[in-house]
């Protein structure tokens, strides 16, 4: 990931914020005011959710990434908190009323979902929701985001997470890159 960002191969990276994500705010499937970004990037979504009046708090792994971000919220004028390192290890504070990731979880669930529900637990309380981009196992590309299947996100999530909503989406990264992903809306139990 590091070597990427520093090379500028950084497909998942459009500048644009994701029309998934805020069809989602539009529709108030994102209530409160706090809301916390795992695996923001560059910090396009971030700023984005921080012009729509959320209080955000973002994470990346990679400090390249992070500083991009704080360059570009400076220049956007938005005011909004950037950690950089591994979420599973960071005190990020919370509870927030709303999580969001593109692409973490799915990322993330083969390396170390014990410590990325464990995040989770940390950061939510009864109630919050969490907005979840991710890879859609019914296709799969040779150079796609990591894909999971309905029955396994299912599976992970459900005993911390309440699924209140799954849907079939494109990625809307480039016009020659729009893997097939899952919309998945969930809430604390």
């Amino acid at each position: 990931m590091r070597q990427d960002y520093a090379s500028g191969k950084t497909p998942w990276d459009s500048g644009v914020p994701s029309s998934e994500l805020i069809r989602s705010v539009e529709a108030g499937e994102l209530p409160g005011t706090t809301l916390l970004e795992l695996g923001c990037g560059t910090g396009t979504n971030a700023i984005e959710l921080a012009r729509r009046g959320y209080r955000v708090k973002a994470i990346d792994l990679v400090e390249l990434a992070v500083e991009r971000a704080r360059e570009k919220a400076r220049k956007a004028g938005v005011t909004l908190e950037f950690l950089s390192g591994d979420l599973t290890k960071l005190d990020l504070g919370g509870p927030f009323d709303c999580l969001f990731d593109l692409g973490l979880y799915h990322g993330l669930r083969n390396r170390d979902l014990v410590g990325f529900l464990s995040t989770l637990r940390r950061v939510s309380r009864p109630g919050t929701r969490w907005l979840s981009l991710a890879g859609n196992a019914k296709e799969v590309l040779p150079d796609g985001p990591p894909v999971v299947r309905e029955e396994e996100f299912r599976a992970e999530l459900e005993p911390l997470f309440r699924i209140l909503r799954v849907r079939e989406f494109r990625f809307d990264l480039r016009p020659d890159f729009q893997p097939l992903a899952w919309s998945i809306l969930a809430e604390r139990r």
